[in-house]
Formats: structure tokens, C-alpha cells, sequence
């Protein structure tokens, strides 16, 4: 059983990212071309494929970040 507090990166599905990023699964996908999303992880399949938790963490907080900047 994994713990919460642990180092072990946790995925998360498309659905899981558009909820933290408030982003649509087509925004997403558009910055994942763009190469301004990070990266998904295969799980086995074309359309199988998660995100690493903490990247999108990390994402959110530089756009978060950012605004103070622009």
C-alpha cells in the first residue's frame, strides 16, 4: 500500500490533470504539442498514458509564479 507521504511518484489520469489545471482535455493536448505541458507517461498504449503528479503540481505553480512577472 503506498502512502501519501512517500517519495513515489503518483500518476494521474487526462481527466485528474484537467481537474487540477481546470484546463479541457483539448487545451491540454494543445500544450502537450506545444511542448508547454509536461510530458505524459506510456502506460502500454497510444491512448493509454498518465501524468506524473507532481510535474503537473510543478506546472500549475510556475503559471502561478508567472503572473506576479507579467
Amino acid at each position: 500500500m503506498q502512502h501519501s507521504n512517500d517519495n513515489t511518484p503518483r500518476l494521474i489520469s487526462m481527466n485528474e490533470a484537467c481537474r487540477m489545471t481546470s484546463l479541457s482535455r483539448t487545451a491540454i493536448n494543445a500544450k502537450r504539442a506545444a511542448g508547454t505541458f509536461p510530458k505524459a507517461v506510456s502506460l502500454g498504449g497510444p491512448k493509454r498514458f498518465a501524468f506524473v503528479a507532481s510535474e503537473v503540481a510543478e506546472w500549475i505553480d510556475a503559471r502561478i509564479t508567472g503572473r506576479a512577472a507579467a
